[in-house]
């Protein structure tokens, strides 16, 4: 059986403007769209992004009303309402954000596998780095009583949309607004704090694209400057028809 193939890209926060929280949902609607309509022809794709400081909430979020959004927004960071199971966290610099597009027909047509898949991606990535980092009855991954890595997933007929974060070098204190995924008595860490130096995103992505292989026997193919440029482009433009339609 030939190995499933999955593209791959690693878009900078500058390169999709300041808002790319919006364009990251924009993105992911976009190929997952393609992935329903296309069947078979479109390509699996690996998003890797780094955000502009924004809290995101998911479907199982009930308390967070216009106050407390408000609240959050006058830190300086955006604030957003998601699909995505899990509850609120925050997404910033120094964060690893990976969104996985995938049709599971071409894994296992298991959402609790997937997910199962993504955290030993994380603890494999970890033991790169000598760190042991294990699971929880709480979803994500964690280094004793602190999660480093959060997790959040939608899928439909079989496909994949929002992901992980992965801590790197971002700053801890935008946690202390909020109870990260609604677990009281539970703290963040980062691969920077826990390994006592400066653990940049650039510095983890091929090695999270390393484990993410070969936990999903899978293969990446880069995806082309021109590519990317050319479905920001259409998401763009889409973007552009949703407002003049309002």
């Amino acid at each position: 059986m030939s190995t499933t193939q999955v593209s791959f890209t690693f878009v900078v926060a500058s390169r999709i403007s300041i808002n790319t929280r919006v364009r990251g949902l924009q993105l992911q609607e976009h190929l997952s769209t393609l992935h329903c309509h296309s069947k078979d022809l479109i390509k699996n794709t690996l998003l890797c992004l780094e955000h502009h400081p924004v809290y995101t909430i998911g479907i199982r979020t009930k308390q967070y009303d216009l106050e407390e959004e408000n609240r959050l927004k006058q830190t300086g960071a955006e604030f957003y309402r998601t699909n995505r199971g899990g509850l609120i966290t925050f997404h910033g610099p120094g964060q690893l954000v990976v969104y996985p597009i995938l049709n599971l027909k071409h894994f296992k047509p298991s959402i609790r596998w997937y997910v199962s898949q993504i955290e030993k991606t994380i603890i494999n990535l970890c033991e790169k780095y000598a760190l042991k980092a294990e699971t929880s009855p709480d979803t994500g991954v964690w280094i004793g009583n602190n999660k480093i890595c959060a997790i959040g997933i939608h899928g439909s007929r079989f496909i994949t949309t929002h992901g992980l974060a992965l801590n790197c070098n971002v700053d801890l204190s935008w946690f202390d607004n909020i109870v990260p995924c609604g677990l009281i008595g539970k703290g963040v860490t980062s691969l920077s704090k826990e390994l006592n130096r400066n653990v940049t995103v650039e510095e983890v992505v091929p090695k999270f694209v390393e484990s993410f292989c070969k936990i999903f026997e899978c293969e990446t193919i880069d995806i082309s400057c021109e590519e990317v440029d050319s479905i920001l482009r259409e998401v763009g433009s889409q973007m552009q028809k949703n407002v003049l339609n309002r």
